[in-house]
């Protein structure tokens, strides 16, 4: 599953996270989180996790996914991993091709997170900077993603991508992982899938239509089968 969530950050929301990571933040090596695979590719600069930036940070990223239900609808969350915050820019500006690690433990909560989806939420304006687009390896071809400020990707954890080189400006995002409570990105998909059909169904039949109840208790059937809560 690809899935374009528009405007999860506010515009407000976008103003504030800028702030709080201009030049003068706290900006560490982003090796320092890599693991052996990446630690060869990965040439970027990450926010101390440690800091108040990043707590701020962190919070706010998670408010955001709280309210939006289509990130809860496609991804059904069990767990989130501790939103993170990583720049683009100058001599380390890019990210090579590298599969996200299986299972992640979380600096902020400690707890183990299995990389069901990875999600990046853009903080920067296409514009403002030259390369920097997430390059994900799919059967039919890679598709670049290279959104508005605000705007998310969610995908599956288990694909091959990279960040390309930003030549121009800076790009800064957030990135995080979802330990889904479906497993199964087959499973995942169809449940979206239905999801998505009921809401468009709602907005024809009135709610107590036999085809809408009916429909809606297959749903929660489904995931009650498959779900892990």
């Amino acid at each position: 599953m690809f899935l374009h969530l528009k405007n999860l950050l506010s515009a407000e929301e976008v103003a504030q996270a800028r702030a709080l990571l201009s030049a003068d933040a706290p900006w560490v090596d982003g090796r320092t989180s890599a693991g052996a695979q990446a630690l060869a590719h990965k040439r970027n600069e990450q926010l101390a996790q440690g800091s108040e930036q990043a707590s701020t940070l962190r919070a706010l990223v998670l408010a955001a996914l709280q309210r939006d239900a289509l990130f809860f609808s496609a991804a059904l969350p069990r767990k989130i991993f501790n939103p993170l915050f990583n720049r683009y820019s100058g001599a380390t500006n890019f990210y090579g091709a590298h599969i996200d690690g299986a299972v992640l433990r979380s600096q902020a909560t400690g707890e183990w997170v299995r990389s069901d989806l990875s999600c990046t939420v853009f903080l920067s304006d296409p514009e403002d900077y030259d390369g920097g687009e997430l390059l994900i390896a799919q059967p039919a071809g890679e598709q670049r993603v290279k959104l508005p400020a605000g705007d998310a990707i969610l995908y599956p954890g288990s694909t091959v991508h990279q960040v390309t080189p930003v030549s121009r400006g800076a790009r800064i995002a957030s990135f995080f992982w979802v330990q889904s409570m479906v497993r199964s990105t087959e499973q995942r998909e169809l449940l979206f899938t239905m999801d998505m059909d009921l809401l468009r169904l709602r907005q024809q039949l009135d709610e107590a239509d036999p085809a809408v109840v009916g429909l809606t208790g297959t749903y929660h059937n489904l995931l009650r089968m498959w779900a892990d809560a």
